[in-house]
């Protein structure tokens, strides 16, 4: 039987011995699929989600590994609960190295004409500003801890459109040009910041949007034809984050299957 590489994952050296990471939406999809591979490979790692049920879920199974691990609840919109998500993990463990800014909804579907204002707001304030104010809260602590690595989770749809979801696409657009923002303000402060942009990634968020017709309409766009997995999603992430990665800073990194190619 041949493992696929979502299957198997193997390597000889763990990258985050002695680290310490927070990855937000970690209790589900792309953020646990990052916090489980940060853990195996030595991290000491906050799962940070406004959904403790499962950051728990994925912290149990992370322990009865032998992996360092915590969660916190929260809500990446409310800019203090965030910075309490930052002192609780250097509290906790005493810095703070990498940062994977994940947390993110869909929102409702309408053009531009008939998207409402809450709805607008409500995808902004989590997708973009929750990004915001994680780099905010996470930067200082970097700082402090002498460098570090962010990550934003941006999306294909952070340079190019989609029809019926102008708040998606607005937020994501916008974590890119945070993202390079923030990387030339801190080159030279050791802290490097990064965004990764998914194709569309089979995890719970697309689950919820997208009934079976138009997930396979949408995994058919990708010359690859199929969804993503998140944990091939997770295996950039983590190779960004790491030392691997010393001379990347400011750059958008697609794992899309094919999709903007066309």
């Amino acid at each position: 039987m041949i493992a696929t590489q979502s299957q198997e994952h193997v390597r000889t050296v763990a990258r985050f011995t002695d680290q310490v990471a927070i990855v937000t939406g970690g209790g589900s999809g792309i953020g646990e699929a990052v916090g489980r591979l940060l853990a195996a490979e030595g991290a000491k790692v906050v799962l940070a989600d406004i959904d403790t049920a499962g950051a728990d879920r994925v912290a149990h199974d992370i322990k009865a590994k032998e992996g360092l691990v915590d969660v916190f609840k929260v809500n990446v919109a409310d800019a203090e609960a965030v910075q309490q998500l930052v002192e609780f993990t250097v509290k906790r463990f005493g810095k703070l190295d990498i940062a994977v800014n994940n947390a993110g909804i869909g929102g409702e579907m309408n053009p531009v004409g008939d998207q409402s204002v809450a709805g607008w707001l409500k995808v902004i304030d989590v997708n973009l500003n929750g990004v915001f104010y994680c780099m905010r809260a996470e930067i200082p602590a970097m700082l402090e801890a002498g460098g570090g690595s962010i990550v934003n989770m941006s999306s294909i749809l952070g340079v190019v459109g989609f029809a019926n979801s102008p708040a998606y696409v607005a937020a994501k657009h916008g974590v890119v040009g945070l993202t390079q923002a923030a990387a030339i303000e801190y080159a030279t402060h050791g802290i490097r910041v990064n965004a990764v942009g998914p194709g569309f990634i089979k995890t719970p968020l697309l689950d919820a949007n997208l009934d079976e017709p138009t997930t396979k309409f949408i995994a058919d766009l990708h010359p690859i034809k199929r969804l993503g997995t998140a944990e091939e999603v997770a295996y950039l992430v983590a190779f960004l984050a790491s030392k691997e990665a010393s001379f990347i800073t400011g750059s958008y990194h697609l794992v899309d299957g094919g999709y903007t190619a066309q």
